[in-house]
């Protein structure tokens, strides 16, 4: 089953609504119905499959599975189908049981059956919260607790009854209340959890998936079936120092399928030590010491359950967290290539308009030679020189459009020297604007690198977008950028620097830098450097501030060299 968490999924009225699941009058009724008709022959078809004997008007059954299947509905349905279980007490009693209680203690253990578990399950429901999907310890625990509560108040309820009524005498506590409390809450502890599993998700419990767990469940069954034997056969104390053998098909079905695995093996288990139950006649102490095992067993192998299908739920949220990080990461990538863009706007117009201009000069020039018969090698070299500006419109054109659609990486090789001169071609002209002189020093020697060339050209893209801001901002008319590249060994890598000769860092500023929302700029949102940082991280490099002196600003960042994953 899947343990997915869906709230749409709960079948929990809320609480204080005063609705009842049985008794409101609504379009639904006849199903209610219906339900309350198919647990109440649950309860008693169970009744009689775990019954092995009176003792005074009480019945004596290693676990109680039909107080446990009422009590997962009193705990979904509501209050109204405790009747269900008062009716169920008073039928078993009558006809299956066939208890020698006359007819006035019948009725009071039935009242005093359906009260215990009904106030049982309306604390866990109104005061505890109680998540049907018990997909967290604290659900589970907050079951057993009730249940163990629920069971302690009907054992001592009812031991009053029988004796105020002269049914018992004192003695007779110890050989009728223990069984009965201990019976009731392995009951609960088996047959409950799983009801409530199934009807959290019973939407999401397919064919194929009962298939592919019928050969695991074959073995689980023989392997029961062997430790059972062993039990039956074994000389001395009805073979239960053998007991411990059932913890391991039990434990390993928990390990293997969560809290619903440890579940299905319970029930399984139990139906089992019934069967053994029936086929060996144990005396009174035996009785009671196998039902401590089965209590002991039914508890562990809950809390490996829930405690694997709660670790299992976390690592799928957290993945599903990561990958809605990535998206998200992504997203905010494109929006700050955007933003770049926006901020070189005029620029990017400026860098079409001016080689358009000069391609259109050149092909007036040619198509005037070529009217008037004059240099024919002169027109040939206007329109040569026209075609190179076209082309160049047209590179600049089209490695904008590649910036800005990029959303996922793309790795490939890259000449450093081509990745940086490509991102300055698209501040050359603002650089010029603005009187900053732009400088590319990088040896032609330098190794290839392995990455998304578009993520990286944007990191070196802010970097020299924030010198130019911080070189206005200093108010110089001598700016000057440099951008240069360098290898180092131990480890092998590439180190990129892009120094100023701006107003600097300010202090303040300089230990959160790559924090989100960390700028010094009025119309910034803090989001450049950050996601240059996550973009380096992806790369398995880094990227760092190595000097924030006014006048010798300088930001590196550094590459692996050989292949490694952008992400």
């Amino acid at each position: 089953m899947n343990l997915t968490v869906n709230k749409d999924d709960r079948f929990l009225p809320p609480v204080g609504t005063g609705r009842d699941f049985f008794l409101s009058a609504s379009p639904g009724l006849p199903a209610r119905i219906a339900v309350a008709a198919l647990f109440l022959a649950a309860y008693l078809g169970l009744e009689w499959a775990s019954f092995l004997h009176e003792y005074k008007g009480l019945p004596v059954t290693p676990w109680n599975p039909g107080l446990g299947a009422l009590f997962a509905l009193l705990i979904f349905a509501g209050r109204g189908s405790g009747l269900i279980l008062f009716a169920g007490v008073i039928v078993a009693e009558s006809l299956v049981l066939r208890s020698k209680l006359d007819w006035p203690l019948v009725l009071g253990v039935g009242a005093i059956v359906a009260l215990s578990y009904s106030l049982a399950a309306a604390t866990a429901r109104r005061y505890f919260r109680l998540d049907i999907g018990l997909v967290h310890l604290r659900d589970v625990l907050v079951l057993l607790a009730v249940g163990v509560a629920g069971a302690a108040v009907n054992s001592v309820l009812l031991s009053a009854f029988f004796l105020a009524f002269g049914t018992f005498d004192v003695r007779d506590l110890p050989h009728a209340s223990v069984p009965l409390l201990i019976g009731d809450i392995i009951g609960i502890a088996v047959t409950t959890p799983l009801i409530l599993r199934f009807v959290f998700d019973r939407r999401h419990i397919s064919l194929p998936a009962l298939r592919s767990v019928l050969p695991e469940a074959a073995l689980y069954i023989v392997v029961l079936v062997a430790a059972l034997w062993i039990m039956a056969v074994s000389d001395g104390a009805p073979g239960f120092r053998f007991f411990y053998l059932l913890f391991v098909p039990t434990v390993i079905a928990a390990v293997r399928y969560g809290f619903d695995g440890a579940c299905l093996a319970l029930a399984v288990t139990q139906l089992g030590v019934v069967a053994l139950l029936h086929i060996n006649d144990y005396d009174a102490r035996a009785f009671t010491e196998l039902q401590m095992l089965m209590l002991v067993l039914t508890t562990t192998g809950l809390i490996v359950g829930v405690v694997v299908s709660e670790r299992r739920t976390s690592d799928r949220l957290a993945r599903e967290a990561e990958a809605r990080l990535k998206v998200t990461e992504a997203e905010a990538a494109q929006a700050a290539r955007f933003n770049l863009v926006s901020s070189m706007a005029s620029t990017l117009a400026h860098e079409i308009n001016q080689p358009m201009t000069a391609a259109r000069a050149l092909a007036r020039s040619a198509q005037h030679i070529l009217r008037t018969g004059g240099d024919q090698a002169r027109a040939d070299r206007n329109l040569s020189s026209a075609i190179t500006e076209i082309d160049h419109i047209s590179g600049v054109v089209r490695h904008m459009r590649d910036f800005l659609r990029r959303g996922r990486p793309h790795e490939s090789t890259i000449e450093v020297r081509e990745m940086l001169d490509q991102a300055l071609t698209l501040v050359h002209t603002d650089a010029s604007w603005n009187q900053v002189a732009v400088e590319l020093n990088v040896p032609d020697t330098l190794p290839p690198i392995y990455g998304d060339r578009i993520q990286l050209q944007q990191v070196i893209l802010n970097l020299v977008r924030n010198a130019m801001d911080a070189i206005a901002s200093a108010h110089r008319t001598d700016g000057r950028i440099r951008v240069s590249a360098q290898q180092f060994d131990a480890p092998r890598r590439i180190e990129i620097a892009v120094s100023d000769n701006g107003s600097g860092v300010p202090d303040e500023l300089a230990e959160k830098l790559f924090h989100p929302l960390s700028t010094s700029k009025n119309e910034g949102l803090g989001l450049g450097l950050p996601i240059c940082a996550s973009i380096m991280e992806s790369h398995g490099g880094k990227i760092w501030l190595q000097s924030r002196a006014p006048g010798a600003t300088e930001f590196r960042l550094s590459l692996p060299l050989g292949e490694t994953r952008a992400v």
